[in-house]
């Protein structure tokens, strides 16, 4: 179907850009205006279960992707100093014979570059940076979007998907009260050929401790180890992921720990550090023409990988229901709230009670430590917390 309609994205981070393929791909006129000077692959890896790529290979990127990221054959449990193990899940074709498509281990700045360029083959003056978004205005049946410049953009409809700190959630007066969880991220990137074979197998990790964990896995074709150490320290309070620390702090932070985990600390190139905050999902997030996504409207502490992937699944919808109702844009962006709302809001609180697992005091005792893990990590409450995550299928939901 084509159509005349403009559509307008605030923000052009891995939701946003996600939106404007699907959008363009169904012939909508789409520009998307973000705040920084140079579209660069910041940050470090991302896991993107089968609810992800298989909006991915939809929107036809499973070929560009392919050789970029790392389809691990399973994910595994270990006690943060003796290094017990138990598997979590398996993955691999595993994954694709039960869920229907892959798990991905993947740089984010690999993934927003694939995006990226698929926008830019149907719309090559899409994207437009230094283009920071302070605000809208809606009248009779158009939005103006306000950038800091000063200049104004008029479009049929106004996408938010400028993030945590958006600004555009901020003028519709919605709150989302943060609390700090008194934790602190480490992330960086290790070499796979400065480790030892223990830690290059296609196998993504969860350690888990008495006030701390560490998720690793592999991504980029399995070049690099991607690091995410998470310590109780209620002194850091910067949410920026741009913080850099000291391969010293990292490693004080995890002493005691695993020789496993510290020989990845030692390799890390940059060890950047973050506060995680909490928010409470909101009850609405569209006004009129004006919508949003991903971290704008449900940001989530990472403790079901699930974040990115609730953008890569906004984008869609999102553009689902604006083609099937391109006459009546508001009625669009109501489907496609109350299509969302109940899932990232349980996958919100979801993320929040996967703390007490991974941050437990049991696991300080060597007996109560096997106990946890093998009560916590029994097959059918793995299959519980993961299974109706994988199975969604945004590619076909039902739209009213």
């Amino acid at each position: 179907m084509q159509t005349q309609l403009h559509v307008i994205i605030g923000g052009a981070g891995i939701g946003g850009l996600t939106a404007a393929l699907a959008l363009l791909q169904r012939g909508f006129d789409v520009d998307v205006y973000e705040q920084a000077s140079e579209l660069r692959g910041l940050g470090a890896g991302i896991q993107i279960a089968a609810n992800g790529t298989r909006v991915l290979i939809d929107l036809g990127l499973e070929d560009r992707l392919r050789p970029l990221v790392c389809e691990a054959a399973a994910k595994q449990v270990r006690i943060w100093n003796t290094g017990l193990t138990r598997k979590l899940f398996d993955l691999g074709a595993d994954s694709v014979k039960r869920f229907g498509a892959p798990y991905w281990m993947v740089h984010r700045g690999d993934l927003h570059r694939v995006l990226l360029e698929a926008v830019q083959e149907l719309k090559a003056d899409a994207v437009h940076v230094n283009a920071r978004c302070v605000g809208f205005q809606q009248e009779g049946g158009s939005v103006e979007l306000l950038l800091a410049s000063g200049q104004s953009i008029r479009g049929d409809t106004l996408i938010g998907a400028d993030g945590v700190h958006s600004q555009l959630r901020a003028q519709m007066s919605l709150s989302v009260k943060a609390q700090f969880t008194g934790l602190m991220a480490w992330r960086g990137l290790a070499p796979m050929d400065k480790l030892c074979d223990e830690l290059q197998h296609l196998v993504g990790t969860n350690w888990v401790g008495p006030g701390g964990h560490v998720i690793t896995y592999p991504i980029r074709a399995n070049t690099l180890l991607n690091f995410v150490g998470l310590v109780e320290n209620p002194e850091w309070t910067s949410e920026s992921w741009t913080e850099s620390g000291t391969t010293e702090e990292c490693a004080a932070d995890f002493a005691g720990w695993h020789p496993l985990v510290n020989e990845v600390i030692q390799q890390l190139d940059v060890p950047f550090r973050w506060a995680l905050v909490g928010r409470e999902p909101l009850d609405q997030w569209t006004q009129g023409r004006v919508t949003l996504l991903g971290d704008a409207c449900h940001p989530t502490l990472p403790f079901l990988a699930q974040g990115a992937i609730m953008a890569i699944e906004d984008g869609l919808v999102l553009a689902r229901c604006l083609a099937k109702h391109a006459d009546n844009p508001e009625l669009a962006l109501s489907i496609y709230e109350n299509l969302r709302k109940e899932r990232t809001a349980a996958i919100v609180r979801g993320s929040f009670a996967n703390l007490a697992r991974f941050h437990n005091a049991a696991l300080a005792d060597p007996v109560t430590a096997v106990e946890h893990l093998d009560r916590e990590w029994e097959p059918e409450q793995v299959r519980r917390r993961y299974d109706w995550l994988f199975e969604y299928d945004a590619t076909r939901l039902a739209l009213a």
